[in-house]
């Protein structure tokens, strides 16, 4: 294997590069399903909406490195929300007062929806999107949930792992005849369980106990290999290969063969790659709405959004997601150390 000591800062890159895929898919392709380009676009950029397939991926590798750092349900808890929630809100707010300056019009929501975004639990109870591309945060906030109960409930892994088994195989279930799901169970497997999704968020994890571990126990390779057998069968072809595709990717990061891409450019559009998800979408569809209403070229809105995008999840990024992360840090280093019993009984939750 090779040097492994920057391997991670791969998947960085890897987050940049998928954040780019998301936004110019919706730029391009999806904008001019949805209200008409003047010009064509290249069709591969349809692959794009996928990246946030990896995003998914991403995120189960990444939280279990989380969990293991933090000691209790309600550190993780605190943890999460510093990282996700002031730049969720700093958008949230940035995104409603924008498109209902610039537009589109049916991208507007109320004030009482903007409000209910801000629980991330606005999709549960029947409000809309201030941002189409937040249907993704309700499932990373529902997979958090999920992984802190399992994780502080049963704390080994060898107790864990079964229930994983049972999400992926109902996760096949649901997706095979996702038509033919009862209204009894609609809720619970599209939406809570999120069938569609969670075998992604599955064998990130198992990819990190991989790397964790630097091996792999056969039970925990047959799980990785249905886990991921799921995206065939989850999505229509070509796309489903594309999703294939990016495992590939990804493994070959966290094992260290992708280094290449740890690049200072890509590096830090990685490092913005939230604060850009927040802000893109309904943003951009303003700012292309506008150029087109002004007779100007597509192409030139398309480049306009695209720059006014990234300048904003910059200042967010630098104005408010580092200083609350920091914050937080700084919090946790000031509070008094546990007490010798907390630790012991802290250290010892799995295998």
């Amino acid at each position: 294997m090779p040097d492994a000591r920057n391997r991670l800062t791969a998947l960085d890159a890897l987050r940049g590069l998928a954040a780019l895929g998301v936004v110019l898919f919706h730029y391009l392709p999806y904008y001019d399903r949805l209200y008409n380009h003047s010009f064509s676009s290249p069709g591969f950029l349809d692959f794009g909406r996928y990246g946030v397939h990896l995003f998914f991926m991403l995120s189960g590798f990444v939280i279990f490195m989380t969990l293991e750092r933090t000691r209790t349900s309600g550190q993780f808890a605190l943890a999460r929300a510093f990282r996700l929630l002031p730049a969720l809100w700093a958008g949230i707010a940035l995104t409603y007062l924008m498109v209902h300056w610039l537009g589109p019009e049916d991208r507007m929501v109320s004030f009482d929806a903007a409000l209910m975004n801000l629980t991330l639990l606005h999709e549960y109870l029947g409000y809309p999107h201030v941002d189409g591309a937040y249907w993704s945060l309700v499932i990373e906030a529902t997979f958090y949930v999920w992984i802190a109960l399992l994780f502080y409930g049963l704390g080994d892994w060898r107790r864990i792992r079964p229930i994983l088994w049972a999400w992926v195989l109902v996760s096949y279930a649901g997706v095979i005849w996702w038509k033919a799901i009862p209204d009894a169970l609609d809720f619970l497997l599209k939406d809570l369980l999120f069938v569609r999704y969670a075998p992604l968020f599955i064998s990130g994890m198992v990819i990190y106990r991989a790397y964790h571990d630097r091996r792999l126990p056969a039970v925990d390779i047959a799980l990785l290999a249905v886990s991921i057998g799921h995206c065939l069968v989850a999505y229509k072809a070509p796309f489903n290969i594309f999703v294939l595709a990016c495992y590939g990717i990804f493994a070959l990061a966290v094992a260290g063969y992708l280094n290449v891409l740890s690049r200072p450019s890509l590096l830090w559009l990685g490092s913005i790659s939230y604060t850009l998800y927040l802000v893109h979408q309904n943003i951009g569809y303003g700012l292309i709405d506008l150029t087109y209403q002004a007779g100007l070229p597509g192409q030139l809105g398309v480049a306009l959004a695209l720059a006014v995008a990234i300048a904003l999840a910059a200042v967010l990024h630098y104005g408010i997601e580092k200083p609350a992360l920091a914050y937080y840090r700084q919090w946790r280093a000031n509070r008094p150390t546990p007490t010798a019993r907390t630790v012991i009984a802290a250290e010892h939750p799995q295998e």
